[in-house]
């Protein structure tokens, strides 16, 4: 084992003290040799090392299983009865774990009720603040909506002046089905004596003798006292009388004043003949029905009107036909006013929409006095629907749109009543994460509210100053996780983590640089050297260079990948590194780089988008060519997976009819899209929904593989046909596990345990399948092989190497065949998939494809940076086009052509900064990108 720069050695692993290391002792599991390592406890330590090395076999299933399995050994019967079946992780000891959280590389969610304040926890802590300190306000005269209390008519009373003579009343609130002879009885009944009628008081006796005639207004007359404030007796006799008046009077109360006005009291919460809900919980909560807005039902979206339809080229003025249903001659009637009549009212018919002012924009919708805007004529469409050519008609110019009530918050649009510092909730959740800082920086609120709302401001603070730490400031609260990329959501996850502030703890964290634009790795060092300042030890599993320079302790595992890896070859500071010679050493020594390529190729065909408006994008044009490598990048939120992913790629998807998926606003798209026959988005999702799916059934080599098991001589003799092979169908398969190895079982109280199946032990097939053999291995020896030991164990099968040799190409030899996807990282998945095109190989066929990859670097070392731009290039050699989002500088300098966004992330965004090559780019000042790229070009 090469342990010679490590602080301690194996034999002086049992002197140390647990309570400042965290001690690891000959661990074994997946690739591990015996490795043992101390770690010190409340330090940054990085661990680092080539793809498949074994860094995170030492983080998340040696060091938080055990921490995970600590965990579960503390709680209840029913969580331990599984304990005994939770498999230990193969290694001799660990000493010295502390709770650990672990934060994984995990595929965003796709709820769309998930929003970046519910993950953060950031909107339960709102809902709060706003149910114990919003103050209602009323829509029509924006004066406050408040209820009084028996408290308050008694304080209102006290002040009034000691002596004074008042009456207290409320109104008699007659039931429809009762006489007003026999509502007068029951008061009786009740112990009351007089009533006022129309403000005189009369004995209710006089009244039933007299006969009750007329129209009056009748009060119950509750007491008549005088105002003693230093009573005693007193204040407990007004202060019943009032409970009483507002029981008797459903909520209302009168105080007469003798020889004065009469005060009017109500414990409802009414205004302007309003009734307003009174702030809770659930109020402000749009998981729920009873705080959902009521148009959208929660979903921030509802099937109306959309405004992209209507007007689809805003490049065109209302004189040239920019209102697309106004354009016929039936609709035009509806137009024409507007020509004849605009000059009236100042209205630029002649202006490109795109240049109106929104007042301009919502005048056509509203109309006025002169023409009937698009609200009517759509009103009048919806009025005929009975025909078919308007019900066709309403169809063509409808979409989702964002909820007018709610403006996309799914919040019940009475919860926007209710404000604190001027702003509702509904507002608050608009705003970018760095107008929320500055909002509840600069709130000041009364003594009382301050001290009820202190620990829910800190909360939200804490949680907020985080999502700017780790380089979210532009995002708002109201964004669907749905829609973030993959490192925005890592990072959310990372924050929340942070927000709650654990002490003593151990944080391991799976690469919190994926997606982070260098500029910004620099704040995301700081939010961990501040966890760390806080007790806890910080263990990040990163290639980022910055990183690494930053941490106390650095671990390099490796010295190569798969089986050639699991040693720990380097254990110090980064000042220690100059002495040893390791890949992640010699890179970040400079003695091993990623080669420039020695000249760019040229292009001539291209694909234009225009006007590309979707989110923070500001109406910019983009040109994307196509036969070379072209990388897009930017800060983070600049605009990068907006144009891509919700502009470009569904725009050619739905020309070649593969893509369905909403396509983000722009205005057209030209240039030598037919050229491209089909575009594929290869993402960091997994590579199949089935938990039996494996990277050798994706890229095809298992049916090959099965194949030659059933023309085995044993296999001819049974019977034996592919399927019985198969872990996909019955058969040969083990029915307990359904062909998995492994059975789940679920844990109310926390995520789902598998333990392997005690049937097959984790093998999948049945005995009598196992006893077919091919070169001295069955079919389960075979799923349990790395790549790089299948190619050499299927070396003169060709069909079956040719199917594997790609993933070793793209730098994924240490991966086993029948490796479950969902054990697979998101820079895994998506390399898998890349090997997969690889296998096709498209160079004889007249396909030009367009691949579009989202961040292929993911979890990726230097050393294999080189391999996957090999495997990528070889794309473009077999005529196809390769559009990357990337930060890395690696990948940035060996891009034939680079579109750079920004200047900055969120609305600061969106522009094109650079359009060019990496050459010409670094002469540029205004791009961050350009900045970090010129040190790797200079």
């Amino acid at each position: 084992m090469r342990q010679e720069n490590t602080h301690v050695t194996e034999n002086n692993l049992d002197d140390l003290d647990p309570r400042k290391f965290i001690i690891i002792k000959r661990a074994r599991v997946n690739n591990l040799k015996n490795l043992s390592v101390a770690i010190p406890r409340n330090k940054l330590v990085v661990v680092t090392g080539l793809s498949g090395s074994g860094k995170s076999s030492l983080a998340f299933d040696t060091l938080f299983a055990e921490g995970q399995r600590m965990y579960v050994e503390s709680l209840s019967s029913y969580a331990r009865q599984f304990l005994g079946r939770m498999e230990k992780p193969e290694v001799d000891y660990i000493r010295g774990v502390s709770p650990a959280i672990a934060i994984e590389q995990k595929v965003n969610t796709r709820n769309p009720r998930s929003t970046v304040g519910t993950t953060t926890e950031i909107y339960d802590y709102l809902k709060l603040l706003f149910a114990r300190i919003g103050i209602t306000y009323s829509p029509l005269s924006g004066n406050v909506v408040s209820r009084d209390s028996v408290s308050d008519v008694v304080d209102q009373i006290n002040a009034i002046g000691p002596g004074t003579r008042i009456m207290v009343s409320c109104p008699l609130k007659k039931f429809k089905q009762r006489s007003m002879k026999k509502e007068m009885e029951l008061l009786m009944q009740k112990g009351f004596v007089r009533v006022l009628v129309d403000g005189e008081a009369m004995f209710i006796e006089d009244l039933l003798e007299d006969g009750l005639t007329g129209e009056h207004e009748f009060q119950i007359l509750i007491d008549r006292l005088s105002v003693e404030p230093e009573d005693e007796d007193a204040q407990y006799r007004l202060a019943d009388s009032i409970q009483t008046a507002f029981f008797e009077g459903l909520g209302e109360c009168y105080i007469h004043v003798d020889g004065g006005k009469t005060h009017y009291f109500s414990d409802r919460f009414e205004l302007d003949g309003l009734t307003f809900e009174e702030p809770s919980v659930n109020f402000f909560s749009f998981n729920n029905p009873y705080g959902a807005c009521r148009t959208c039902e929660g979903f921030g979206k509802i099937l109306g009107i959309d405004e992209d339809l209507v007007i689809p080229d805003k490049s065109l003025s209302v004189f040239e036909g920019a209102i697309a249903p106004w354009r016929s001659e039936t609709m035009k009637k509806w137009l024409e006013p507007l020509l004849r009549d605009g000059i009236r009212f100042d209205f630029p018919i002649h202006r490109a929409v795109k240049d109106l002012s929104p007042e301009e924009i919502q005048l056509l919708w509203t109309g006025n006095e002169y023409f009937k805007g698009l609200n009517k004529f759509f009103k009048h469409l919806e009025s005929k629907t009975h025909k078919i050519q308007y019900r066709v008609m309403l169809s063509r110019y409808r979409g989702r749109t964002t909820c007018p009530d709610c403006r996309g918050t799914r919040i019940r649009k009475d919860a926007s009543y209710v404000k604190i510092g001027g702003k509702s909730i509904t507002d608050l959740v608009l705003l970018p994460v760095t107008s929320l800082i500055r909002f509840f920086g600069d709130l000041e609120l009364p003594e009382y509210d301050f001290k009820v709302a202190e620990r829910l401001l800190r909360e939200i603070n804490y949680r907020l100053e985080y999502l700017d730490k780790v380089g979210l400031g532009y995002i708002t609260l109201n964004r669907m996780t749905s829609t973030l990329s993959g490192g925005e959501f890592q990072r959310i996850k990372l924050a929340t983590s942070l927000g709650s502030a654990l002490v003593g703890s151990m944080y391991i964290l799976d690469e919190p640089s994926i997606g982070l634009h260098p500029r910004d790795t620099t704040k995301l060092v700081e939010v961990l050297k501040s966890l760390r300042d806080l007790g806890n030890t910080v263990i990040v599993v990163e290639h980022e260079e910055e990183v690494m320079k930053q941490a106390d302790q650095l671990i390099d595992i490796g010295p190569d990948a798969g089986i050639h890896g699991g040693e720990l070859v380097f254990q110090g500071t980064i000042d220690d590194l100059q002495h040893v010679h390791t890949h992640t050493a010699d890179f970040l020594l400079g003695r091993e780089v990623v080669p420039v390529p020695e000249k760019r190729r040229k292009w001539k065909d291209a694909v234009e988008i225009f006007g590309a408006r979707e989110n923070n994008l500001k109406e910019i044009d983009v040109k994307f060519p196509l036969g070379v490598l072209t990388v897009v990048t930017g800060v983070s939120g600049s605009g990068k997976s907006t144009l891509v992913k919700k502009i470009l790629y569904p725009a050619i998807g739905k020309y070649l009819g593969t893509v369905a998926e909403a396509t983000g606003k722009f205005s057209g798209m030209e240039g030598d899209y037919k050229k491209v026959t089909q575009v594929e988005f290869v993402d960091q999702n997994p590579i199949g929904k089935s938990s039996r799916s494996n990277p050798v059934t994706y890229v095809k080599a298992y049916d090959g593989i099965r194949q030659l098991y059933a023309e085995q001589p044993l296999s001819k003799q049974r019977g034996y046909k592919p399927a019985h092979f198969s872990f996909n169908v019955d058969g040969g398969r083990c029915e307990t596990c359904q062909g998995e190895g492994v059975v789940k079982i679920e844990m109310q109280f926390m995520a789902d345990v598998y333990l392997t199946c005690e049937s097959c032990k984790g093998k999948r097939f049945k005995n009598e399948v196992l006893e077919v053999q091919y070169n001295g291995k069955n079919i389960s020896d075979v799923l349990d092989m790395t790549v790089e030991e299948s190619l050499e164990f299927f070396h003169d099968k060709a069909p079956i190497y040719n199917r594997l040799q790609p993933l070793f190409e793209v730098g994924l030899g240490y991966i086993g065949l029948g490796q479950s996807s969902n054990s697979l990282s998101g820079g895994e998945a998506q390399r898998v998939k890349l090997a997969f095109y690889l296998g096709k190989n498209t160079r004889d066929s007249k396909d030009h494809i367009l691949f579009i990859f989202d961040e292929p670097t993911t979890g990726l070392h230097f050393h294999d940076i080189a391999k996957l731009l090999h495997a990528i290039n070889a794309l473009i050699d077999q005529g196809n086009s390769v559009l990357i989002i990337e930060h890395n500088m690696e990948v940035i300098k060996c891009a034939d052509w680079v579109i750079d966004l920004g200047p900055e992330g969120g609305d600061a965004g969106g522009f094109v900064q650079y359009s060019g090559t990496p050459e010409d780019m670094i002469s540029i000042n205004d791009s961050h990108t350009a900045l970090y790229l010129k040190d790797k070009l200079s």
